[in-house]
């Protein structure tokens, strides 16, 4: 079997780095830029950072900021109808996992009307055109989304989250400025880069994963596991190691997938709407104790990444637990909560069968039914 790797076209790394946009935008040709963010990054004049630099170099926008946390198919629905408006040819997104998303979808239907209803989207359409070209400008260091074939719509209707993987929507170039993600408060900051642990760990760990994803997942851990509670405090240099940390996971889990952790937080958001960034964090270290006998000697390899000392005189049992501990321990530090109150005992049955039948559940390492999914669920209770 080929093990395929794919990425941007072209990314640029560092503070100051949205300038390279201009280029971008006149080295394509492109006329008008359909911009994708949120109110809240408006509000704040986030995204002005970006239209500033368009508007000081005679490039043509239009925004769109109808987009929700957890995007929904009506959110895509109209910014496909406001892309067409805009007459725009090509995007730029600024924003977290939410913004991009959006973009995504929009993009993938503008190239492949036929998909227009959003809900065929779900797993591995097998769209034919590449989507509108995009400029992907992340403000939170998590979701990868800038480096990533996936994209998570949310179906209010049906109370659950679906995944779309589709090789056509990856932006061909992302700009990731960690001066782009300064204003994060903590909270984001801690749920984004939990976020992007999970991303480098359930990467490392899936069935799929190879020689070259693991070196990806195993220096994103390590990255991240020494800068996300400086980044948390707002430190600089947290910052720009979170910024480039998230990258490098999505670089690797974008092609060999992800596992239960995520089923299970998606789950979490489509039916509580819990961040999704505290979703896997309260799942992860669940979900490594749960897979932990499927994984030969990586547990080792990620405690040692994260810094614990001595892992070569350790026994099997004792280095998976302490990978465990490290995950758990980095995940309090930075404040995020290991009980879900909303949980209620009569929605385990909805929830596990979505988490299921979910597309990040088939590359786990271990297989989980039903109530096995119920039983990992209840640990949050």
């Amino acid at each position: 079997m080929a093990n395929r790797i794919m990425l941007n076209q072209t990314s640029y790394h560092g503070a100051g780095a949205i300038a390279e946009i201009v280029t971008e935008a006149k080295s394509h040709g492109f006329k008008k830029a359909f911009v994708c963010s949120d109110a809240d990054l408006i509000k704040f004049g986030i995204t002005k950072k970006v239209t500033d630099l368009l508007e000081q170099n005679g490039l043509a926008y239009e925004i769109f900021s109808d987009i929700k946390p957890n995007p929904t198919i009506e959110n895509v629905q109209s910014g496909v109808a406001a892309f067409k408006a805009a007459e725009a040819d090509y995007i730029i997104t600024i924003g977290g996992g939410s913004s991009m998303d959006t973009a995504k979808a929009i993009g993938i239907i503008i190239a492949n009307p036929e998909y227009e209803d959003v809900r065929s989207l779900e797993g591995v359409a097998p769209t034919k055109n590449p989507c509108v070209p995009i400029i992907a400008v992340p403000t939170t260091a998590g979701t990868a989304a800038e480096v990533t074939i996936n994209y998570v719509i949310t179906d209010v209707e049906k109370k659950r989250k679906f995944v779309c993987v589709d090789p056509h929507d990856m932006p061909i170039v992302a700009v990731v400025d960690p001066d782009m993600m300064s204003t994060m408060p903590k909270g984001l900051t801690a749920s984004t880069g939990m976020d992007a642990l999970t991303h480098a760990i359930e990467g490392y760990t899936t069935k799929a994963a190879w020689e070259m994803t693991d070196m990806f997942h195993l220096k994103a851990i390590e990255i991240i596991a020494r800068s996300l509670r400086a980044a948390v405090e707002n430190d600089p240099k947290g910052r720009e190691d979170m910024a480039l940390g998230q990258y490098i996971a999505g670089m690797g889990f974008s092609n060999v997938g992800l596992g239960i952790a995520h089923s299970m937080a998606h789950t979490l958001g489509a039916v509580y709407d819990t961040p999704h960034g505290v979703a896997c964090a309260m799942m992860l270290p669940i979900v490594m104790d749960y897979n932990k006998e499927c994984t030969g000697e990586k547990y080792r390899e990620i405690a040692r990444v994260m810094g614990v000392k001595n892992v070569d005189s350790m026994s099997v049992e004792e280095y998976r637990k302490a990978a465990i501990d490290a995950v758990q321990q980095l995940s309090v530090d930075v404040g995020i909560p290991t009980k879900l109150e909303a949980l209620k005992e009569e929605d385990l049955q909805f929830l596990a069968e979505s988490a299921a039948a979910d597309a990040c559940a088939p590359g786990n390492p271990k297989e989980a039914s039903v109530e096995d999914f119920k039983a990992l669920f209840r640990k949050l209770m």
